[in-house]
């Protein structure tokens, strides 16, 4: 059986961003959205979810954004104008060695789900922009405190090459992403954490052009799998990346092409929880 979840990264950095989640998840094949509990159009994202019973989870962010917590709290993991460091080398290393940073950066992570459950929103899923929850540090922080709030799926970006390459045949996988996917998908089995058996969207981060996207739901492999993009309806916002086709994106989501091959390969789309095992998938309809 072919499983999928369809993920908007980013809701609340901009209204442009909450536009096309909206739009996106009414009229196309999104399924769900990673909310930036300290972005600026954060509120506005909260009360579309609520408006159109959007399942929504957490996009940690601990790089390129403003924490919830002052700068006077969290002092090194954030730069003269109180944002976070972009150094993700060097601020990791300093998360895994130094306790005081290690201090900083649970009381920040403790924030941001914090935030999270003040929206009302049921938590259905949890990521890091730029996925540094791959850092060990931040993992097993996330988990401890996670737990608190009602964690049960986090995605592991692990992107096999191998179904890239049939779409685009000089398309190459990153090494050490995989092998810390790899880890990192171990340390949540042995908890209970669920996660997709595969993610698409890091080869192609910005670039999910709507032939990318028909190409993938073409090959997609059975199993559950995790397709995530950036859409908006216009760069230039404060938060948009420099490069990234965010109207393409939208476009790929929309394309009635690949609402197509949704239905022609019947392939079953959801979010996180609608993938859940059982037990767990019981407990989160108990909450509702």
């Amino acid at each position: 059986m072919k499983q999928l979840i369809v993920t908007a990264d980013d809701f609340g950095a901009a209204r442009e961003v909450n536009d096309a989640v909206e739009r996106g998840y009414k009229d196309g094949i999104l399924t769900t959205a990673s909310l930036m509990v300290a972005a600026p159009a954060a509120s506005d994202a909260v009360e579309r979810a609520k408006a159109m019973s959007l399942p929504v989870g957490l996009h940690l962010v601990l790089v390129e954004g403003r924490p919830v917590l002052p700068a006077a709290v969290i002092p090194d993991l954030v730069d003269g104008d109180g944002f976070f460091r972009n150094d993700m080398v060097r601020a990791g290393v300093d998360m895994f060695f130094l306790p005081y940073v290690r201090r900083q950066l649970a009381a920040e992570i403790e924030a941001q789900f914090k935030a999270f459950a003040a929206t009302g929103l049921t938590l259905d899923h949890v990521n890091a922009h730029k996925h540094f929850h791959l850092h060990p540090t931040i993992a097993g922080l996330t988990l401890r405190i996670g737990r608190h709030f009602g964690l049960k799926a986090i995605r592991v970006p692990y992107e096999p090459a191998e179904v890239l390459r049939k779409i685009e045949p000089k398309t190459s996988g990153s090494f050490v992403v995989e092998s810390w996917a790899r880890r990192l998908r171990k340390r949540l089995a042995a908890v209970g954490i669920f996660s997709p058996d595969r993610v698409f969207g890091l080869a192609w981060s910005g670039a999910m052009t709507p032939a990318r996207l028909r190409g993938l739901l073409g090959q997609l492999p059975d199993g559950i799998t995790e397709i995530y993009l950036h859409p908006a309806t216009a760069a230039g916002f404060s938060l948009a990346a420099p490069g990234y086709q965010y109207e393409s994106e939208l476009a790929a989501l929309l394309s009635q092409e690949a609402i197509d091959i949704t239905k022609k390969n019947g392939i079953q789309r959801g979010a996180f929880r609608d993938f859940l095992p059982p037990a767990k998938k019981s407990k989160v309809a108990a909450a509702h």
